[in-house]
């Protein structure tokens, strides 16, 4: 006799899906967002829409207009438009006027580079107030007016290989206060980096990574203030690094001085403000000339050094007890030496310490030179 309804099993009950499939199920929607699709278009140009999120319920297009030619601004984009590339245009000009319209107002990624641009307005991208990434790099800029992104939280601004002689860090003061900015002007003609005025309202842009590379600076430029973490001034005719030239720069972990042109000496205490420094590059300096350890005064917390293509050979002894962090340094023409650490005999006795010692390894031969050569 049934007592109840559940008793019963002669009937076909509603098929149910396996726990685990459920639980699948929310990331199975989620694998397939990001699919890319495409839509129409102003002509000549490529929308690709990418969607996000459950069910593709966001988008954003990235359109590509490069290589078309100049008359194809102004341009209309659609309205969810996230990146923008007119590169390779022969554009001569960009003003205010052909940066505007729907479309415009929320773009993040703007690509302008290997055009024919020699100057830029300075209210050219004062209608951007999204924009993050900016690619001006391989144009003939000879200028660039201050105060020129005052409008845009930018996050990365490319202008490499233009013509650029004198540049101001307030140039790249913007409304994004705060965030980190990488800024590459490599291959340009500095010869000058004018300084943030001290106490000046908006205080200095946040650069945090500056490639001053293959320029034409003489001295290294006046950078403090500036919260910087990687600094490169390969390739300048830097004439010499002494005390006080990297004053205000006691956050930065990465400098790179390889390939200097010309003479360039290492001056005692050149680098005591780099307390903070991990890595330094002085690699391909082949004239490099240098006073002694006390160039290395003030780098406790170097862990990496690269004198490869250079003729200094220091002691170790001298570069265990001036760089006491010290790990790894490439010497001569592909030497490496790490840092090797020989605890001794086991328990340690009273008053003892671990030995500390380069080892050197030629890795052209792959042979040991031996626990301290260099």
């Amino acid at each position: 006799m049934l007592t109840s309804w559940s008793d019963c099993r002669c009937g076909r009950e509603p098929p149910t899906m396996p726990w685990p499939l459920l639980l699948l199920l929310p990331l199975l929607l989620l694998a397939v967002s990001g699919a890319q699709t495409t839509r129409p278009c102003f002509p000549g140009c490529q929308c690709e829409v990418e969607t996000f999120g459950l069910f593709d319920s966001f988008s954003l297009t990235r359109v590509d207009c490069s290589g078309l030619g100049p008359h194809i601004l102004p341009v209309p984009i659609p309205l969810d438009t996230a990146h923008l590339d007119l590169s390779s245009n022969r554009l001569e000009a960009v003003n205010e006027s052909v940066l505007a319209g729907p479309g415009y107002t929320t773009l993040a990624g703007l690509d302008l580079s290997h055009n024919l641009l020699t100057g830029v307005s300075p209210t050219a991208f004062s209608r951007l107030r999204y924009l993050e990434s900016l690619d001006i790099s391989h144009n003939g800029l000879a200028a660039l007016p201050a105060e020129s992104f005052t409008s845009s939280p930018l996050s990365d601004v490319n202008l490499s290989h233009n013509r650029l002689r004198e540049v101001s860090v307030s140039a790249f003061t913007g409304h994004g206060q705060g965030r980190a900015l990488h800024v590459d002007l490599s291959h340009n003609l500095l010869h000058r980096l004018v300084p943030h005025p001290a106490g000046a309202s908006p205080p200095a842009p946040a650069i945090q990574s500056l490639n001053l590379a293959w320029n034409r600076l003489r001295a290294v430029p006046d950078l403090r203030d500036l919260p910087l973490r990687y600094l490169s001034l390969d390739g300048n005719p830097l004439a010499a690094v002494g005390p006080g030239a990297f004053r205000g720069l006691a956050g930065l972990t990465h400098l790179s001085l390889g390939s200097l042109q010309g003479l360039p000496r290492l001056a005692p205490y050149g680098f005591r403000e780099l307390q903070g420094l991990q890595v330094l590059d002085l690699s391909g300096n082949a004239k490099l000339k240098w006073a002694g350890a006390d160039v290395f005064a003030g780098l406790d917390a170097l862990q990496e050094l690269d004198l490869s293509g250079t003729s200094l050979v220091p002691q170790p002894d001298v570069l265990r007890l001036r760089l006491p962090a010290l790990q790894s340094v490439s010497v001569g023409q592909g030497v490496r030496c790490r840092r090797l650490v020989r605890e001794g005999s086991y328990p340690r006795q009273p008053g003892s310490s671990p030995k500390v010692a380069l080892r050197c390894v030629d890795t052209g031969e792959r042979a040991a030179k031996g626990p301290n050569a260099l």
